[in-house]
């Protein structure tokens, strides 16, 4: 996708899901690989994109976007389902370059807003947002679809 300051952003495929799932565990999010190289081909099929910042070895950051239509929206929408950055590389550029690829994408799919949730504890990640142009909508809140065990 392109390159700034020797750190590549490009599309995650399966074959990345350990390099993932470890970015994901060093941020206190357990994981399995191989689960997660399934959803990382089903993502690819759909309509979503993952995305990977690499600048040597394991990825230094990571952004998930699906989008879809909404019956009030004039247009479909783009959601950020993952914003992580490596706690190392944090405070380099990294979740900007992410966003600002993950916006070029959603465009690109006819999507007119890139909407992110961030949970209330994460004041860096809002403040994070706010700083990049995204602007409060309110709260989000969640329904489990199945009974959980």
């Amino acid at each position: 996708m392109g390159s700034r300051y020797g750190l590549a952003i490009r599309s995650a495929n399966a074959g990345d899901a350990d390099g993932i799932a470890e970015l994901m565990r060093s941020a206190g999010v357990s994981i399995d690989s191989r689960g997660l190289a399934s959803r990382l081909r089903a993502i690819a099929d759909q309509s979503g994109a993952v995305l990977l910042a690499l600048e040597w070895g394991p990825p230094s950051g990571v952004i998930a976007l699906n989008w879809a239509w909404e019956l009030a929206a004039e247009a479909k929408i783009a959601s950020v389902t993952m914003l992580l950055v490596d706690p190392e590389q944090r405070r380099k550029g990294v979740a900007r370059l992410l966003l600002k690829a993950a916006a070029q994408i959603a465009r690109s799919s006819d999507c007119h807003d890139l909407r992110l949730t961030a949970p209330i504890q994460a004041e860096h990640l809002q403040a994070f947002c706010l700083a990049t142009g995204f602007t409060e909508l309110g709260p989000s809140l969640v329904r489990p679809l199945r009974r959980r065990a």
